[in-house]
C-alpha cells in the first residue's frame, strides 16, 4: 500500500482493524476508501519521520504523500517572512522591475506582508521601528503554533518584558527554553462587514515546485469574529474582537453553530461588487492571486521538490479598508474537520478534488507522471500558475500582468465575460 494512497488487500476484517488502528496511532487520517484503495492524510510529524535521515524510509513509485519534506519553509511564520524577504532582495539584485520601490522605499508590487521581526533575534530592530511610531499596535505569535494559540497584542514596549533587554549587557536575553516569536505590525484598519473583522481562508494545491504548478480552490470562505471590532486599546486583550480562528471564536457567547460565523468567498465577492463595484472587486481578487503565487515563488528555490509529494495549503488573507490584501500566514494542515453542514460539504469536495488531481483517474499512483491532469478532473480547482506555460509566454509576462494585461489560463487575453478569470502569468 502507499503511505498516502495505495492498494491494500485486506486478508481478514481483524487484520484491517489492526492496521487502521496502527495508522491512526501514527498520525494518519483516513479520508477516503473504496474496494481496493485506502487514502490517508498524514500529519506533519509523520512526514518528518518518513523523510528523516534516521528512519531512512525510501518511498516506492506508487507511494504519494500530502506534504513536501520541508513544507515549513512556507508554513512556519518566521521562515515564510524570511523567505519572502530573501526573494525580494534577490529580485532587487537582479534588477527585476517586480522589486521596484516607491519614493518612501516601499515595494510597489511585493508589499503584501506586514512589517515583521523575529524575536528574540530582531529585538533591537523591532524597538527601532516601534519608536518611529510609538502609538502603533503589534501582534505577537509563536512561530510553531496554530489555531490562535499563544497570540497576543501589544502597544507598549513594557508589555514584552519577558523578552526584554538584559540591563547589564544591553543585549537581548535569549534563552534556549524561550520559544521563538514573530512580531508584526497589526492591521488596525481591517475591512469590516457588519462591524466585524474577518479574514479569508483559501485553499491552494501545489503539485510540483519545479516547475511550479499550483491550483486555486474556488470554494474558500471568510471567518468572522463574533464581537464587533474596535481599535480601542482597552480591547487589546479581547481575542473575540481580533482573532478570526474558529478554534477561538467557537468559545464565544455569540458564536452561531449553524453558520459558524462563515461566509463563502462567492458571497464576499457579491457583497463587494454591490458595495464597491465590480472592477475594484476583480482587482482585489487578482491581487490575492498575485500574493499567493509570489509567496510560492519565494520558497520554490529552497523547497525539497520530492516527486512523491503534493500539498494543499490553507492561506490566511486579511483585507484592509482600502481593499489591500495582506498575507498573514500559510497553514500546512488546514483543518478538515467540519463545524457546520456547509463546512462538511466544502471539505468533502476539497478532499475529493485534491485526490483526483494527486491520483488521477483513481489509478495506481505513479510519482513519475507529469502532474498535468486534464481539465475535467479539476473539479472546483482552477489552474492558478503553470511555470512551464508562463515561460513559453516570454520573460516580460510578470510586468504585463501588473500593468493590467492579465492573461487567462490558456495564455490569451482575458475577456470581460462577467466572471473572474484566473491567470497563469504571475
Amino acid at each position: 500500500f502507499g503511505i498516502m494512497a495505495g492498494k491494500v488487500k485486506w486478508v481478514t476484517d481483524i487484520e484491517k482493524s489492526v492496521l487502521i488502528n496502527n495508522f491512526e496511532k501514527r498520525g494518519w487520517i483516513q479520508v477516503a476508501e473504496n474496494e481496493d484503495w485506502n487514502f490517508y492524510w498524514m500529519s506533519v510529524q509523520t512526514i518528518r519521520n518518513v523523510f528523516s535521515v534516521e528512519t531512512g524510509y525510501r518511498l516506492s513509485d506508487d507511494q504519494i504523500v500530502n506534504h513536501f519534506p520541508n513544507h515549513y519553509e512556507l508554513t512556519r511564520k518566521d521562515l515564510m517572512v524570511k523567505n519572502i524577504k530573501r526573494y525580494r532582495k534577490e529580485l532587487e539584485k537582479e534588477g527585476s522591475p517586480l522589486a521596484e520601490k516607491d519614493e518612501n522605499g516601499k515595494y510597489i508590487y511585493l508589499d503584501f506582508v506586514p512589517v515583521t521581526f523575529m524575536l528574540p533575534a530582531d529585538y533591537n530592530l523591532f524597538v527601532e521601528e516601534f519608536r518611529k511610531n510609538p502609538s502603533s499596535t503589534w501582534i505577537m505569535k509563536p512561530c510553531g503554533k496554530a489555531q490562535g494559540k499563544g497570540i497576543f497584542l501589544i502597544n507598549k514596549l513594557s508589555q514584552i518584558k519577558k523578552w526584554s533587554r538584559d540591563s547589564k549587557t544591553s543585549s537581548f536575553v535569549s534563552q534556549s527554553s524561550k520559544e521563538a516569536y514573530v512580531i508584526s505590525l497589526y492591521i488596525n484598519n481591517p475591512l469590516l462587514i457588519g462591524g466585524k473583522k474577518f479574514d479569508l481562508r483559501l485553499y491552494v494545491l501545489v503539485s510540483t515546485y519545479r516547475p511550479l504548478r499550483c491550483y486555486m480552490y474556488k470554494l474558500g470562505f471568510c471567518r468572522f469574529c463574533t464581537v464587533k471590532y474596535t481599535p480601542s486599546t482597552s480591547e487589546l486583550d479581547n481575542m473575540f474582537v481580533h482573532l478570526t480562528n474558529v478554534a477561538i471564536q467557537k468559545h464565544g457567547d455569540d458564536y452561531n453553530h449553524i453558520h459558524g460565523g462563515k461566509w463563502t468567498v462567492s458571497n464576499l465577492r457579491l457583497y463587494l461588487e454591490s458595495t464597491r463595484g465590480k472592477e475594484v472587486t476583480n482587482k482585489l481578487f487578482d491581487e490575492i492571486h498575485w500574493i499567493i503565487v509570489q509567496s510560492l515563488k519565494a520558497v520554490a528555490p529552497v523547497m525539497n521538490n520530492d516527486k512523491h509529494c503534493f500539498e494543499c495549503y490553507g492561506y490566511d488573507i486579511i483585507i484592509d479598508d482600502k481593499l489591500k490584501p495582506w498575507l498573514i500566514e500559510v497553514n500546512a494542515s488546514p483543518s478538515l474537520t467540519s463545524s457546520t453542514a456547509n463546512d462538511r460539504i466544502l471539505k468533502y469536495n476539497l478532499i475529493n478534488d485534491t485526490l483526483n488531481i494527486a491520483v488521477p483517474n483513481g489509478e495506481i499512483p505513479d510519482c513519475k507522471w507529469n502532474k498535468s491532469p486534464p481539465k475535467e478532473v479539476l473539479g472546483n480547482y482552477e489552474v492558478l500558475y503553470d511555470e512551464e506555460m508562463a515561460q513559453s509566454d516570454g520573460p516580460d509576462r510578470d510586468m504585463r500582468s501588473r500593468s493590467g494585461q492579465s492573461t487567462g489560463v490558456k495564455g490569451n487575453r482575458a475577456r470581460d465575460s462577467g466572471k473572474p478569470v484566473l491567470t497563469t502569468w504571475k
